[in-house]
């Protein structure tokens, strides 16, 4: 299995993104380097590519796929792109707040501590349905990470479309997201104009 090993924090610093976005709070004391050199157009398709590819935790094979499969589904194809990219398992638990960030919610997948309509799923790749019902599988509920979850008083903030009940650690998906629904800074157009060169 591959490993993107790169430093977080050096990685949004080169994407020009804010650490919050992959969930991360920690603010880096150095200020970005200032150059006037002019980026070309594919440099710029291929910054995006890359900013959407380090946000989800996706390598490029496996981007390439989702790719290819939003261009045969109905509709914008780079609003398909980031659609089917939210609707990973992974993306979905950090989304319901049962994880910090998508790094964490893909180890918590990973150690199989999240089922899908009852049934234990393991894979961070795999992607929900409308109708799935989401949850902490119940022998993990008694885990400490999970308890204090719990114990806080603070509501999932989960997005318009999915559910969640902090009390059963649960969450519902109601529907697929709209694009506007997706706070990811990324110019998915730019995504489609670089694979279709």
């Amino acid at each position: 299995m591959a490993i993107d090993r790169v430093p977080a924090l050096k990685r949004c610093r080169a994407l020009g993104l804010e650490p919050a976005v992959i969930g991360r709070s920690k603010e880096s004391k150095r200020q970005p380097r200032r150059t006037n050199r002019k980026v070309s157009e594919y440099g710029l398709q291929l910054k995006e590519k890359q900013k959407a590819k380090f946000i989800y935790g996706v390598l490029e094979k496996q981007f390439r796929g989702y790719y290819e499969k939003a261009k045969t589904m109905q509709g914008v194809t780079g609003e398909n792109l980031l659609g089917l990219l939210e609707r990973r398992i992974d993306n979905v638990v950090f989304r319901l707040g049962l994880a910090n960030t998508r790094k964490q919610a893909r180890q918590v997948v990973r150690h199989g501590h999240i089922t899908v309509n009852g049934k234990r799923l393991d894979i961070p790749s795999a992607l929900v349905s409308v109708g799935d019902v989401v949850a902490v599988a119940e022998k993990s509920q008694s885990n400490a990470f999970f308890k204090e979850l719990k114990e806080t008083n603070n509501a999932l903030s989960a997005p318009a479309w999915l559910t969640a009940d902090q009390d059963k650690l649960t969450g519902t998906v109601t529907r697929f997201p709209n694009r506007d629904e997706i706070d990811v800074p990324v110019n998915e157009q730019a995504i489609v104009e670089l694979y279709s060169r």
